[in-house]
């Protein structure tokens, strides 16, 4: 993650109000049929997220990540059951995707608030607040599916990634690119405060 102790938060208004969010507005951009079907294929993997380890350690690193995070998340997503799907969820697809999941949560922090139904004033939906266009561009066209929870955060990683690429594994850039603000520095430094919340050890 790009330093981000050294970012702070700044004055943003970044929630509407109750049940609507503005961050998330990517810009729909023509996308060469190469590029598309690398992401339609990338969204349409049903691989389940349930993590796999390669030794007992890295499985007791996961289950101490899990459990420090759920206590944090724990005001925002009172149920147990649902908090845990969430953040196995956003575990997997972020290593699926080969993002940072401090960062990604981050983003959702400021996304949505973590609100599973938050819609922008442009109509971006979901924990990751994706663009409708998406689902016609790369999915199946049926943009009510962006509220499912694995759907969003599959969306949102593939799409984040996408960025990084076009962007060289620039973060700043591709967060930007992310929110269609490309250049400007709220964005991204909302984001590298948010993830600070997030940060553990064993990410």
């Amino acid at each position: 993650m790009t330093s981000a102790g050294a970012l702070g938060l700044g004055s943003l208004g970044l929630l509407a109000g109750p049940g609507s969010a503005w961050a998330g507005r990517q810009a729909e951009e023509p996308l060469a049929d190469s590029v598309r079907s690398v992401l339609s294929a990338a969204i349409a993997s049903s691989a389940p997220p349930v993590p796999e380890f390669s030794d007992i350690e890295k499985r007791l690193a996961h289950l101490r990540w899990l459990g420090v995070m759920s206590e944090r998340l724990k005001k925002r997503k009172p149920d147990f059951q649902t908090r845990i799907e969430f953040l196995q969820t956003v575990w997997y697809e972020t290593r699926r995707a080969g993002l940072d999941t401090t960062l990604v949560l981050g983003l959702i922090q400021v996304e949505s608030a973590f609100r599973k139904f938050a819609i922008s004033r442009v109509g971006a939906r979901g924990y990751m607040q994706i663009m409708p266009f998406w689902a016609r561009l790369i999915g199946d066209g049926d943009a009510s599916r962006l509220f499912n929870m694995q759907t969003n955060l599959r969306f949102g990683c593939v799409i984040l990634r996408h960025y990084l690429d076009r962007e060289r594994g620039n973060t700043y850039m591709a967060l930007g690119r992310y929110n269609g603000s490309r250049g400007r520095p709220e964005y991204p430094n909302a984001v590298y405060a948010a993830a600070r919340n997030w940060v553990h050890p064993d990410a």
